[in-house]
């Protein structure tokens, strides 16, 4: 199965996020929050972040990627228990890089093979130049 769709959500007042439903069968009671591309945060099955660290490493191995980068998402990846209404607690320096905060809403889209939490703003304009490349050249 895969994560797709958009939904918007709401931090509550301890910094935990409710994923939509259909998100959280496919994830399971465990998952990996890991700082994401353009600044917003990725929520990784346990499954799928072993996977990712494994091709991580590789890429740093081969020279792809920097060491730097696998030390960032070594120390920022933070193993979380999905609770009883779906929420996942998102700590304070995850929230500042995402540029979440509890008075606004935070977008949760799927990425196929993760799921992510974006500040609404900075996800249009990712959206925008998403749909700007996938509409191709005009004719």
């Amino acid at each position: 199965m895969y994560f797709v769709g958009t939904h918007e959500r709401q931090l509550d007042d301890k910094g935990r996020l409710a994923l939509p439903s259909p998100f959280r069968s496919h994830l399971g009671e465990h998952c990996y929050l890991v700082l994401g591309k353009n600044q917003c945060i990725e929520v990784v099955p346990a499954d799928r972040f072993e996977t990712m660290v494994e091709q991580l490493m590789a890429q740093v191995e081969r020279g792809e990627l920097s060491l730097q980068r696998q030390r960032t998402v070594a120390a920022s990846a933070t193993p979380v228990t999905v609770d009883k209404q779906g929420r996942v607690p998102i700590n304070e320096a995850m929230r500042t890089y995402a540029g979440l905060s509890n008075s606004q809403p935070a977008v949760v889209t799927g990425n196929f093979t993760t799921v992510e939490i974006w500040q609404p703003a900075r996800f249009q304009r990712v959206q925008e130049l998403g749909t700007t490349d996938l509409a191709g050249d005009e004719l």
